[in-house]
């Protein structure tokens, strides 16, 4: 970002959009895969028109589909006992970041996910 001419915050709507982005992965603590499937649909009807959606749709998919890899990981683990211990880890973390984000998308800012796959580009 250019120091001397920063870049104008996008409009309300946008941001809303982007925000929803990031908050509609909540659906899956109540509908299984619902944290893809609701990013997913936000993001492939918004991100022609709004480009800021199109930044954190792709970011939010990445990340969920990072955190389902990580609950199947730990419901494997569950066989030795470890995924019992780890599986709530991951939902806590899942669900901060996903908090996070959403506050930062509702600011018109960036927000990079930690540990999640680039895997849309």
């Amino acid at each position: 970002m250019d120091q001397q001419h920063p870049q104008p915050l996008p409009s309300k709507e946008d941001r809303t959009w982007a925000m929803l982005c990031h908050l509609s992965a909540l659906a899956g603590f109540i509908v299984p895969l619902g944290s893809i499937i609701g990013p997913l649909v936000i993001w492939l009807l918004k991100k022609e028109e709004m480009p800021i959606v199109d930044e954190h749709g792709k970011k939010a998919l990445n990340f969920q589909i990072t955190i389902a890899i990580a609950y199947v990981v730990c419901i494997l683990l569950m066989f030795v006992v470890i995924g019992v211990i780890l599986l709530p880890v991951v939902a806590i973390f899942s669900f901060v970041m996903v908090i996070l984000a959403s506050v930062k998308a509702n600011d018109g800012k960036q927000f990079d996910y930690p540990l999640s796959l680039k895997l849309i580009k």
